[in-house]
């Protein structure tokens, strides 16, 4: 109860006078219950007065509290398509129509989580890969795939009309994130069931603003340094106020202002901070959290061409997302692929990051067996000139593009890095190097415009990394 009480006391204040149960916005018609979980249903009503909920022969009844808080739990429900009205009764009776019941995610970010569908239509053609779904919001027309958009201010006030919630389709898809849309739409393809996308993004947005500042303070990385980047400001209206509506999971793809401001692992620690504050949020400390790892794109230069940071700082944010990965029930995507122009910053693809990001929910939340991971390195032996790469998930290994595979430097003690040869040997990748005569360390697409060639059988792009990584001996704690 604790969670929602502060937004519940607004939505209160804001009808007292009405006397009428008031539910927020997030609540609408067409929207999507979540399935095999007990359901939230909470709102506002005058103090003490009963409240039924009714939906799918389940009744609830309960009480609002002193400040006019009430909550009742639906018990965990199958999948259904087939729309039903979720009930409300107190002094007055509000009826939300076409609810279905299947999966719910939220997805949130900043701009290329924003990236509306409407701007695929006026994309070039990829480069890359044979599919290119110009006219997916024409063609658009499946009522199982629901989309509810979070506005800046929607959520702070409800306004009773309970139409936040839409079919996937029209007007309401050309406005909406198009990671998500695609995330939604192969999740829903692939499980046989409804499912409801919520998108939550700003663009240009810090990590901070999407955490709590007490969050900040609980961090023992954060706490004894100073605020910056106004914590809690997009979390107070555009995440708090959602909980704890029942949700399967979170995709995040955030970061490249952070980039900006060369962080490495206070970035770590801010994503760590976030995490556990929304899972908190919800009361659900397994939720499932996927992100994306930043795509190449010229951080180095500025508007006019000048340098302005090294070309390594990108690769270096990359192992400060990919320390959050020691939190349980996270996963990330790799889009060293993704990108046609490194000088754009807002790459299209967006329908392959949503398919990705499917592949890591159908594994790692329902349990499906599928490749859903690139390579990513997991040991190395040296030789003297020689090193030999061993990866995980490395299944049919291949240069995807059937050129030499690149991306590939060694160094010796010195630490100068020079590129090395590198070919596949039964699922390793041996490099050698007429430079380095002992080789002691390996890096692979060290640069902020890598875009390496090496995938696995899956399709799927290796990750970036180094052997003298300074974050290995970090615990995040």
């Amino acid at each position: 109860m604790k969670r929602f009480i502060t937004y519940l006391t607004i939505i209160g204040a804001s009808f007292s006078a009405k006397a009428d149960v008031v539910l927020p916005n997030i609540f609408a018609n067409h929207m999507v219950l979540q399935r095999n979980q007990p359901v939230a249903i909470f709102g506002s009503a005058n103090a003490g007065e009963q409240v039924t909920v009714e939906f799918q022969n389940q009744r609830k009844q309960t009480k609002a509290d002193e400040k006019g808080n009430w909550k009742v739990e639906l018990k965990a429900m199958k999948a259904n398509a087939i729309g039903q009205t979720l009930t409300i009764r107190a002094n007055n009776v509000i009826e939300l129509k076409d609810v279905l019941i299947g999966e719910v995610w939220l997805c949130s970010g900043q701009s290329n989580m924003e990236y509306k569908m409407r701007k695929i239509e006026k994309e070039k053609a990829p480069l890359k890969g044979n599919y290119f779904p110009k006219n997916a919001v024409a063609e658009a027309n499946n009522p199982n795939i629901r989309v509810f958009l979070v506005r800046r201010k929607f959520l702070s006030k409800p306004d009773g009309k309970y139409e936040g919630w839409a079919v996937a389709k029209d007007s309401a898809l050309r406005q909406f994130s198009a990671p998500a849309y695609f995330f939604a739409k192969n999740l829903q393809q692939e499980l046989g069931v409804p499912v409801g996308v919520i998108s939550s993004a700003v663009s240009g947005s810090r990590i901070e603003p999407w955490f709590s500042a007490a969050y900040w303070d609980k961090s023992s990385y954060l706490k004894d340094k100073k605020k910056e980047g106004d914590p809690g400001k997009f979390y107070h209206l555009m995440i708090e106020p959602l909980a704890p509506y029942t949700i399967k999971g979170f995709i995040w793809y955030q970061g490249e202002t952070n980039v900006f401001l060369k962080e490495t692992i206070s970035y770590s620690y801010k994503m760590k901070a976030l995490i556990e504050n929304w899972r908190n949020s919800w009361g659900n400390p397994k939720m499932p959290f996927y992100f994306t790892e930043i795509a190449p794109f010229h951080y180095s230069l500025d508007e006019k061409g000048q340098v302005r940071m090294p070309r390594t700082i990108l690769p270096e944010f990359r192992e400060a997302q990919d320390l959050v990965l020691q939190l349980p029930y996270t996963a990330r995507i790799i889009t060293t692929d993704l990108v046609d122009n490194v000088n754009d910053i807002h790459p299209n693809y967006k329908w392959e990051i949503g398919r990705r990001h499917t592949l890591k929910a159908l594994k790692y939340a329902y349990g499906k067996n599928i490749v859903a991971d690139g390579p990513e390195m997991a040991s190395v032996k040296y030789a003297g000139n020689k090193a030999v790469v061993k990866f995980k998930y490395a299944t049919g290994l291949k240069s995807i593009d059937g050129k030499p595979l690149d991306a590939f430097e060694v160094a010796g003690s010195d630490l100068t890095f020079y590129p090395a040869t590198a070919t596949i040997e039964n699922n390793t990748v041996v490099l050698k190097s007429d430079k380095v005569q002992q080789i002691q360390q390996v890096r692979f697409a060290w640069d902020e415009a890598a875009q390496p060639n090496l995938f696995n059988a899956g399709g799927l792009p290796a990750a970036p990394f180094r052997t003298n990584n300074p974050l290995d001996h970090i615990k995040l704690k």
